[in-house]
């Protein structure tokens, strides 16, 4: 019995969402292989294995998280399991900033060296970083018209940056139980999220280059893509996180996962700094591209 309980853990029941979300993400695969190679008889371009699986993803994704937001509800989240989410959230930053750094590697990669991908031939007998260098002026490659990062670039990180603030001021008003306030700075927060999405897309709709023609481009579209797509997720979180606020569902000394949203939210801006200041700023300013 619930009564009996004399520890501050929780012990989940039996959930059906591991296993579901397993065989969610194993169709959601091989919906993507059927799409890119064609398999099992299913011609190339064929989407609906993928959406099929998406959408058992998605499906999951509320059904297990809404469990979750009605452990926290009931009591089940004490001190001591917040601890616990706490650090379950503070690994999968990490592991987000793992991802990203491979995408960052992979880059300097590209751009140091370079010429060896393109065929050149490779003087290992000088030292490796002057090589290095030399190998870091081709690049991006001729050709590739890069953004200037003035512009829009330079206009997508203000909102970031911006968005970064009114998140912080929506949860010191959280804490101080000024609902009001939090929720208009959540909603300006949200807004700036899907501004955010919107000048990327027509960035890229700007770009004299493509995914495909160059490594420059990959790599690229890949980064501030992946990004892109985080932004989106964040933006989803804090609404959800604004639903809450309005259904009563966060208080000043219970709001764990408004704070999870704001660590998440910071995180993306923190790495798009990086993005703004590798992939824009350098290319164009000090390779004179």
């Amino acid at each position: 019995m619930a009564e009996d309980v004399k520890h501050d853990y929780h012990l989940v029941n039996p959930s059906p969402w591991p296993l579901i979300g397993s065989v969610a993400v194993l169709i959601l695969a091989i919906g993507g292989v059927v799409f890119m190679k064609g398999l099992f008889g299913l011609e190339k371009g064929t989407t609906w294995v993928m959406l099929v699986g998406l959408a058992m993803v998605i499906w999951v994704m509320i059904g297990w998280w809404r469990e979750v937001i009605k452990e926290g509800r009931t009591g089940d989240h004490t001190p001591v399991v917040e601890i616990g989410l706490k650090y379950g959230m503070v690994l999968f930053i990490a592991s987000e900033v793992m991802f990203f750094g491979a995408w960052f590697w992979s880059f300097f990669e590209f751009a140091i060296f370079h010429g060896a991908r393109v065929g050149e031939t490779f003087d290992y007998t000088n030292p490796i970083f002057a090589e290095g260098l030399s190998r870091f002026a081709e690049w991006p490659p001729v050709g590739v018209a890069t953004f200037d990062p003035f512009h829009l670039p330079l206009m997508n990180t203000l909102i970031l940056l911006l968005s970064g603030t009114t998140v912080t001021a929506a949860h010191h008003a959280l804490q101080h139980d000024k609902m009001d306030n939090a929720k208009l700075m959540l909603i300006l927060t949200i807004v700036l999220g899907i501004v955010f999405t919107a000048l990327q897309a027509y960035e890229y709709s700007l770009a004299q280059f493509t995914f495909d023609g160059t490594l420059y481009g990959s790599a690229f579209f890949m980064a501030t893509g992946f990004h892109g797509a985080h932004v989106v997720i964040g933006t989803i979180f804090l609404l959800v996180c604004l639903l809450r606020m309005y259904a009563g569902n966060m208080t000043a000394k219970k709001h764990l996962g408004f704070e999870f949203a704001a660590w998440y939210w910071h995180f993306v801006d923190v790495v798009w700094l990086f993005l703004f200041a590798f992939v824009y700023v350098i290319p164009h300013l000090v390779l004179g591209h």
